[in-house]
């Protein structure tokens, strides 16, 4: 975050952790709602996670800033990374079930599908992983990608355009809608 005393500061690990966290379970939220809607056409969308996504998606975004900064060090391209990521995902998803599955508490169970591995992976979601993969590793913010390696989107929003000294060049700050806030003292807030 922009302070008056020089150029922004990373945003902190454990706001990171937080927002990765949020980030993740709101993705699962609106993946299971369009997933069971294609089967039940049900028109209030009632997705659905659980409390223990909230460690499991913050830690694993988290991890994956260091994956990105390494995988980009290695100059590996995107197709290399999204494969990466997809792996790295399948085998973080796999260790929690494993973990949650020992506490009775596995909040989720792929033996339904054909491709599962003890159901707690599927093959099915390859494409849904890539996916995530792929806005992890593309809405990092260019000019903090050595201190901060991987942003979401919101993350940059927030830094960008609700502090003091807003970046010109960062493709957040042409969000108008937020200029205001900034201008406001909201910054004071964050």
């Amino acid at each position: 975050i922009a302070t008056s005393d020089g150029p922004p500061h990373p945003l902190s690990a454990l706001f990171r952790l937080y927002v990765y966290a949020l980030h993740g379970c709101l993705c699962e939220v609106a993946f299971t709602a369009v997933y069971d809607w294609c089967s039940t056409r049900d028109q209030r969308l009632p997705g659905h996670s659980s409390i223990w996504a909230l460690p499991m998606y913050g830690s694993a975004i988290f991890c994956m800033e260091a994956l990105r900064a390494w995988l980009l060090a290695q100059s590996r391209s995107l197709p290399v990374r999204l494969a990466v990521y997809t792996l790295f995902i399948y085998m973080w998803e796999f260790s929690w079930g494993v973990g949650l599955s020992l506490l009775g508490a596995c909040p989720w169970d792929y033996s339904a599908h054909r491709y599962n591995l003890g159901g707690l992976v599927t093959l099915d979601y390859a494409p849904a992983w890539a996916v995530a993969g792929l806005i992890a590793d593309t809405c990092s913010h260019s000019s903090v990608s050595e201190t901060v390696p991987m942003n979401l989107w919101f993350v940059n929003v927030v830094r960008d355009n609700f502090s003091s000294q807003a970046q010109p060049n960062c493709a957040c700050s042409r969000l108008s809608s937020f200029k205001g806030l900034a201008a406001t003292g909201t910054a004071n807030l964050m």
